[in-house]
């Protein structure tokens, strides 16, 4: 299987190859890079996909898990980039991959040639919303993810009735508690970066769900707001869009980079 050990981590990734415009694709938490396959579908044929599973995360995940930021992914996805020979991409992320992406552009301005955002916000969470969080995760790793609280992240990160979470159920019931304490940590501890963002100087396309729980659609307006002429696209669908209602958000990325001329 291929891995990178790169930034003193070992990273799984898979790489579509070809010769087109390389998109980077970053999950968000508690999913991993197979998220990604409507959008590995739709562009693969047309643009060099890669996935990755970051820190904590799928077949990256060891059993132990030190304290890290969003940072330290970032520099962790600059570092592949560079393993894998490629000078920029298009970098595209969700949520938690999000976060990390505009850290990257921010801290790795050269790696980022575009910056696709799906339900993402550059602020931090609420101390009430980080508490309800910190719960979910105590009786998580407690009693082994009961039945209630699988219900609620699933509800969270896909809304009512998709078809597709009893598999990544499964996979969370595999995640150990050093891996889990560590990443939402991270989730927990990240900083504000509303005022560092006017330095982004790259296309940027925003894609959030109308019906966002975890990030209501006013912060994604918020962060539009904050970087040079970003673009919004939004579409129906809750926090996983890009999973629950892939047509939409493919056809929204497909557009912008058309418009900025990024197919090539």
């Amino acid at each position: 299987m291929p891995y990178a050990n790169v930034n003193g981590q070992r990273l799984y990734y898979e790489d579509t190859g070809g010769a087109g415009p390389v998109i980077i694709f970053s999950h968000g938490l508690l999913l991993d890079g197979t998220m990604f396959a409507p959008q590995i579908a739709a562009l693969g044929n047309k643009y060099r996909c890669i996935i990755w599973d970051e820190r904590g995360h799928g077949k990256t995940a060891g059993e132990t898990l030190e304290p890290f930021s969003y940072y330290d992914s970032a520099n962790d996805l600059a570092a592949l980039l560079a393993f894998l020979g490629v000078s920029n991409a298009i970098v595209a992320g969700v949520s938690q991959g999000a976060f990390l992406s505009m850290r990257c552009a921010l801290v790795h301005p050269d790696r980022v040639r575009a910056l696709i955002l799906i339900s993402a916000q550059t602020g931090t969470d609420d101390p009430t919303t980080l508490q309800g969080y910190s719960q979910l995760l105590h009786a998580w790793i407690a009693n082994n993810l009961p039945e209630e609280v699988a219900a609620t992240i699933e509800q969270l990160l896909f809304g009512p009735g998709w078809q597709g979470a009893a598999a990544w159920n499964e996979k969370w019931r595999k995640l150990t508690a050093p891996n889990l304490r560590a990443c939402f940590d991270a989730l927990a501890s990240r900083d504000d970066i509303g005022d560092k963002v006017s330095a982004i100087r790259v296309p940027t396309l925003i894609v959030h769900g109308e019906a966002d729980v975890p990030i209501p659609l006013a912060k994604a307006k918020a962060m539009q707001a904050s970087i040079p002429d970003a673009e919004l696209a939004v579409a129906e669908g809750g926090h996983s869009v890009s999973m629950t209602n892939p047509a939409q958000v493919n056809a929204a990325i497909e557009a912008f980079l058309e418009r900025h001329r990024l197919t090539s």
